[in-house]
């Protein structure tokens, strides 16, 4: 086990320092990978093809909340298969300074079953997991199977406070109060590179901004927009399990 993990830790630092190379001084990857690396054009953001991204979004979305507010149209292997979900990995999302590219073409659109099945851990649906390779991972610029591990080694970067682990109860705290208990327990975070999102009630997401190495880095754009304004929120209690 503990073998396999630092062969793990290898490889994605590797894969890291591979897509880092690839930026230096201008240059551009050949072939079909530049290819992978290009945004598409779309409404979200205008920026030329080929310029790749400046930093990462790590998007952690309370699975209760998701299974609560519309339980009609949840996903119901998350939401419904007895696994105690809490916080869950939404996505990892290459971010520009202003927006965000999504969409990027690929030659590889469907995630294997194997693969995605390896992920259930830390993302609560093989759905979920297809979608954001589609919409976030096409414009990493890396291949399916290094942006996954990319992904994982960010999510076992942050410490989920332990308050939040197993909640049992429901409880309504102050968006600020989530957002300060992470800071607490990941004290390299800067207080302007993580946002607390939420909807009319719940809260919804932890969004925490990383460098493309994984270091933990400010985000002024996605602080200020995506925080939420709300006095309380309502994070409902873990299920199943």
């Amino acid at each position: 086990m503990c073998v396999n993990a630092g062969r793990k830790r290898y490889r994605v630092a590797i894969v890291l320092g591979a897509a880092l190379l690839v930026l230096v001084a201008g240059c551009k990857p050949s072939g079909s990978e530049q290819k992978a690396a290009e945004p598409a054009r779309s409404q979200v953001a205008t920026v030329p093809i080929g310029s790749g991204f400046d930093f990462y979004v790590l998007s952690l979305s309370w699975s209760p909340s998701y299974c609560e507010a519309d339980p009609d149209q949840a996903n119901s292997q998350q939401c419904r298969g007895g696994r105690p979900y809490a916080f869950v990995v939404h996505g990892l999302w290459p971010q520009y300074e202003r927006g965000y590219p999504q969409d990027c073409p690929t030659n590889r659109p469907r995630v294997p079953e194997r693969e995605a099945r390896g992920l259930l851990d830390i993302m609560p649906a093989v759905g979920l997991i297809g979608h954001e390779w589609r919409k976030h991972g096409t414009c990493s610029g890396l291949g399916q199977e290094d942006y996954f591990e990319v992904l994982r080694a960010a999510r076992e970067q942050v410490t989920i406070p332990p308050e939040y682990t197993r909640l049992g109860k429901y409880l309504t705290p102050d968006p600020q109060e989530v957002e300060r208990a992470f800071l607490r327990d990941n004290p390299g975070i800067p207080a302007d590179g993580i946002a607390v999102t939420c909807d009319r009630r719940y809260l919804r997401e932890v969004r925490i901004c990383m460098t493309r190495d994984l270091s933990y880095r400010r985000c002024d754009e996605v602080d200020r927009r995506a925080a939420c304004r709300l006095p309380k929120v309502v994070m409902p209690p873990v299920r199943g399990g």
